[in-house]
């Protein structure tokens, strides 16, 4: 009998590749993906470790696994399993802990896996095709634990990129997100001791992925970069690929004082990160940014937190993905003094979603009137559902004679005629 394999995921879009990598090498060795109500004779987690939370999310769903498949071998890899793999290893049903990603060809050996495949041919259970170009990170941001647990910085080649994209679009997949553990860092090892002109950056790649001849309709999404990363080739190939790249920078902020950003061992202050911001938004015109702010970091003042707000609103972000801080453990900012009560960290939060609420509002209404390239995620029966390449979520009422109607993964234009809700509406569809 075909032996049975589920997989779980935590964390980052990283680790969503790299269990989809896993998870095409073992079904490729003969291995069946079963359904929630077999049990199964292989169990691969991926856990996240960003913060305290996902060690202990991490720790429940490898005992709910053992709890509904108690005879299978349970496999951990992932951020956690490579901070701390003998509490990991000490959980019910863990039969391998994996602490080094090098390590698992040699680990799927032993399950019958003779190659490990370069890239993948799909993203289970996704409209949207994750695809890994970069690992590891070399800063050293006194909050995160990342670099200690993903501290070798690697690129993969150009062209295995190049065909896992094709592969995906041949496949239907319709949006490529790009993504790393430090994105703007692609072909930074590659480099190294290279002369300046013949170096390779992340412009280099999207250029080479955009003037690929194809026949199929897809578009590329950058995942996350930071300000200092966004150069002037980066948005000349932005510009030039305009309707194959998405018109979407999601920029890094985490604060908006830059007292706040040395203690936070950022690289960067803030009038920096706004002029490169602006930059960008007058080569791209209505530019999506969205970004990430840490609230109530320690020694965080109220004039630290205003001129994080005043920050957000200068720059006009679409989304601001808000992170109340929390100490890990094995960072130094979780030993410094002046640790911000929860009660001002929840008030703040408060505060910065109404700004950030503001902010959506008005970047929406901006976008009335323009024509707009719309993923579709759901269809009903009333109006297709998705995310627009500037990553506003969007319907579009169909009619009733079923016209226009679309599938699910779908590309397709529309023109935005109103907001409601939080979500754009688009009146009309063009073939």
């Amino acid at each position: 009998m075909t032996a049975v394999l589920k997989t779980l995921t935590l964390g980052c879009k990283v680790n969503q590749y790299e269990t989809q990598l896993v998870r095409e090498g073992l079904l490729a060795a003969g291995f069946r993906y079963g359904d929630h109500s077999e049990p199964a004779d292989l169990c691969v987690v991926n856990t996240c470790t960003v913060t305290s939370e996902g060690d202990a999310k991490s720790r429940q769903a490898i005992r709910r696994l053992h709890r509904e498949n108690p005879h299978a071998r349970i496999v951990v890899m992932g951020c956690y399993a490579t901070r701390a793999p003998d509490e990991v290893a000490r959980l019910p049903g863990v039969g391998e802990v994996v602490t080094d990603k090098r390590e698992l060809p040699d680990v799927l050996g032993r399950h019958g896996v003779v190659d490990l495949p370069k890239g993948i041919s799909g993203m289970a259970g996704r409209h949207r095709a994750y695809v890994k170009v970069q690992d590891g990170c070399l800063l050293q941001c006194s909050y995160c634990i990342i670099p200690t647990v993903r501290p070798h910085m690697a690129s993969r080649p150009a062209e295995d990129i190049v065909d896992e994209v094709q592969r995906l679009v041949e496949n239907g997949y319709r949006e490529i997100v790009l993504t790393g553990i430090h994105l703007g860092h692609y072909g930074v090892d590659f480099n190294r001791g290279r002369p300046r002109e013949t170096w390779t950056r992340l412009a280099t790649l999207l250029r080479d992925l955009c003037s690929r001849p194809t026949s199929a309709k897809f578009r590329v999404r950058l995942s996350s970069i930071e300000a200092t990363e966004i150069t002037r080739q980066l948005l000349d190939v932005m510009a030039e690929f305009a309707d194959r790249i998405c018109p979407h920078l999601h920029v890094c902020l985490q604060s908006g004082s830059d007292r706040i950003l040395r203690s936070m061992r950022r690289r960067w202050n803030v009038k920096r990160i706004i002029d490169r911001v602006r930059q960008a938004q007058e080569r791209l015109p209505a530019l999506a940014v969205t970004t990430d702010v840490i609230v109530g970091f320690p020694g965080e003042t109220e004039a630290d937190f205003e001129q994080t707000l005043s920050a957000c609103r200068a720059i006009g972000f679409s989304k601001v993905h808000i992170f109340p801080y929390s100490p890990r453990r094995g960072t130094d900012a979780a030993n410094y003094p002046d640790q911000i009560p929860a009660d001002v960290k929840n008030e703040r939060t408060s505060r910065l979603a109404a700004v950030e609420s503001e902010l959506k509002r008005a970047y929406f209404s901006a976008l009335i009137g323009r024509r707009l390239e719309l993923l579709v995620e759901q269809v009903r029966a009333d109006a297709l559902v998705g995310t627009t390449c500037r990553y506003a979520p969007c319907q579009i009422p169909l009619a009733n004679d079923g016209a226009h109607r679309s599938n699910e993964g779908d590309l397709v234009s529309c023109q935005v005629s109103s907001v409601r809700d939080g979500l754009l509406v688009a009146s009309a569809l063009f073939d």
